[in-house]
């Protein structure tokens, strides 16, 4: 195990430690089952605080992310642990009342949470998918580049530009009814590729024909859309 895992460990233990240190020797020789009960949801309390970051959404916004979940489950954590002290020392006759409104705060806690975790994952999707667009138009352009420092036929070389200006210019958004067009495309792209390094400029203005009727199509396809 790594040091900084034990570390981890050992500070993650310091509060149940003290607390339980507190709680027995200065506590009811015999607690009450409404004591229990606060003792139950300030442990629970504490855990979800410390598995908090194990449900944050990796991701470009990880420390966004990280910051409200860890925030929800500290503010949860302060909560229940005022609210179950407090309890301790009211002499209930029964659970009902600390199990009520410790539930209350619990459930509240569980509401908000994964709502926001909901929201997280949205939000990384919709990273991921506007990475794979930028990336979709962004690497195609690049190797068109090295496609045109390889053509030297004037006519196979204009229709390569005209395929890479039409290209450069197409929204980097998507959709994923396009996929299967977007797919063809990159593989047009690698066909023109191999194409220029075969110093074939006949396979080369064929290919960039057909790659940017299918640039065309994609983007008119991408219109309907939206």
């Amino acid at each position: 195990m790594k040091k900084t895992n034990v570390l981890w460990i050992m500070l993650n233990s310091i509060f149940l430690i003290l607390f339980n240190t507190f709680f027995f020797l200065l506590g009811e020789a015999e607690p009450r089952a409404a004591v229990w009960v606060s003792y139950g949801f300030i442990h629970f309390a504490y855990l979800m605080l410390i598995i908090s970051p194990a449900l944050i959404r990796k991701g470009k916004s990880r420390a966004v992310f990280g910051f409200t979940v860890h925030s929800i489950s500290t503010a949860h954590f302060l909560v229940l642990f005022l609210a179950g002290v407090i309890l301790m020392f009211i002499p209930f006759d029964s659970i009902n009342a600390p199990l009520l409104t410790q539930m209350s705060i619990a459930g509240l806690y569980g509401i908000i949470l994964i709502a926001n975790i909901m929201a997280n994952e949205r939000t990384a999707e919709a990273e991921e998918v506007r990475q794979h667009q930028v990336s979709y138009i962004k690497d195609s352009a690049i190797r068109l580049k090295t496609v045109l420092d390889r053509v030297h036929d004037k006519a196979a070389k204009k229709k390569v530009e005209r395929l890479y200006d039409a290209l450069y210019s197409s929204p980097v958004k998507s959709h994923p009814g396009l996929a299967q067009i977007e797919e063809q495309i990159i593989r047009s792209v690698g066909e023109l590729e191999r194409a220029a390094h075969g110093g074939n400029p006949e396979a080369v203005a064929t290919l960039a024909d057909s790659a940017l009727g299918a640039v065309n199509e994609r983007n008119m396809q991408l219109r309907t859309f939206n």
